[in-house]
């Protein structure tokens, strides 16, 4: 994180550890905001590689799943990378802005994907680095969220992964009262200010007059799973092929491009007809936060493993919910268990998609 961004998210009364915004003092309130209310989070847990060069796009289009030439200034994309076997290594939200692409990915990950992918570059005219100290990405939810932007910039995007760009910042759209903020470390703290309003009045009211509320990571990461988006995280790498984690259903897979890495098995999924898994939402009661990566069970299975948890959080009002990459066959005739058939017991949710 930019030291001069985190010093002004310190000074917002930001609890942070490892330069990620854990809450702004009260997680559970900022929860139940994210739910009922409109909130402004800081985006840290997450890094952004920059892919730029002659070359960029075509280097992209042959390493990503999906159709990398429909990434514009006005229309990103979900994504992912994967090894000759189809199993993802992360998944992406991309963007363009210039002639450069941005990868928006869990910052744990950035290191090591930077690595992978320069591995493939060779002769080609293409730089990627590290762009998570160049840029601040927030993240605003809600139903005041349009009104805000509208009003911080003039215009708003309104279709799904549509983008505008803006002097200073650019903004994705990820739905209809949420988007995402791509600015600087010199213009974000100015636009934090305007997202959330003036202070509350002397003797109380609400925070910002009823504009956004600052809410940490936590309450990003639960919209991310309320809305099906899956995020690749260390220990989910290599455990899912795309259609396992709902991706060519939110348009991170394209079946008419050519090759990439894993092309072949994702193809053979698609057509043949052999995808035995796909991914739930679920909540669990309980003070306990399942892992990404924790083991799920169902009778049917006789004491292997049915599923595996892709994202968790806690949930507003208590409990978590839960992204799961599933048998198909034990969601649909089973009661499923995390970490043994003892344990607690999901409750399924519609998806905002059909899969």
């Amino acid at each position: 994180m930019n030291q001069a961004w985190q010093d002004f998210l310190l000074q917002q009364h930001a609890a942070l550890t490892e330069g990620v915004v854990q809450h702004f003092g009260d997680a559970a309130t900022e929860l139940a905001a994210a739910r009922d209310g409109t909130v402004l989070c800081d985006l840290s847990q997450f890094g952004v590689l920059n892919v730029s060069g002659d070359d960029a796009q075509g280097f992209l289009q042959n390493l990503l799943s999906s159709d990398v030439k429909a990434v514009s200034a006005a229309q990103a994309q979900p994504s992912s990378f994967s090894t000759p076997k189809g199993r993802m290594l992360a998944t992406f939200l991309i963007w363009q802005t210039g002639n450069d692409y941005f990868l928006h990915l869990p910052r744990a990950l950035c290191p090591a994907i930077q690595k992978k992918l320069s591995m493939y570059v060779l002769r080609a005219k293409v730089k990627i680095s590290d762009a998570g100290d160049e840029m601040v990405c927030l993240g605003l939810s809600g139903p005041g969220a349009a009104a805000l932007v509208q009003q911080c910039f003039g215009s708003a995007p309104h279709g799904v992964l549509q983008v505008e760009q803006h002097e200073t910042a650019s903004i994705i759209c990820g739905g209809a009262q949420r988007f995402q903020i791509n600015t600087t470390p010199q213009h974000a703290p100015a636009l934090w200010q305007q997202l959330i309003g003036p202070p509350s009045p002397p003797g109380g009211g609400a925070v910002g007059w009823g504009k956004a509320r600052p809410a940490g990571s936590i309450c990003w990461d639960w919209l991310n799973i309320r809305a099906g988006i899956p995020v690749i995280l260390p220990a989910t790498q290599e455990q899912f092929v795309p259609q396992m984690a709902n991706l060519e259903v939110i348009g991170g897979v394209s079946f008419k491009k050519g090759c990439y890495p894993g092309q072949e098995i994702v193809a053979r999924m698609q057509y043949l007809g052999k995808n035995k898994r796909r991914m739930y939402l679920a909540h669990i009661d309980g003070d306990a936060v399942p892992q990404p990566g924790d083991e799920l069970y169902s009778a049917d299975m006789e004491g292997q493993a049915s599923g595996m948890v892709a994202n968790a959080t806690r949930a507003p009002g208590g409990g978590c919910d839960l992204l799961a990459v599933l048998q198909i066959s034990s969601r649909e005739s089973h009661t499923v268990h995390w970490q043994s058939l003892n344990g607690a017991q999901l409750q399924f949710l519609p998806l905002p998609y059909p899969v």
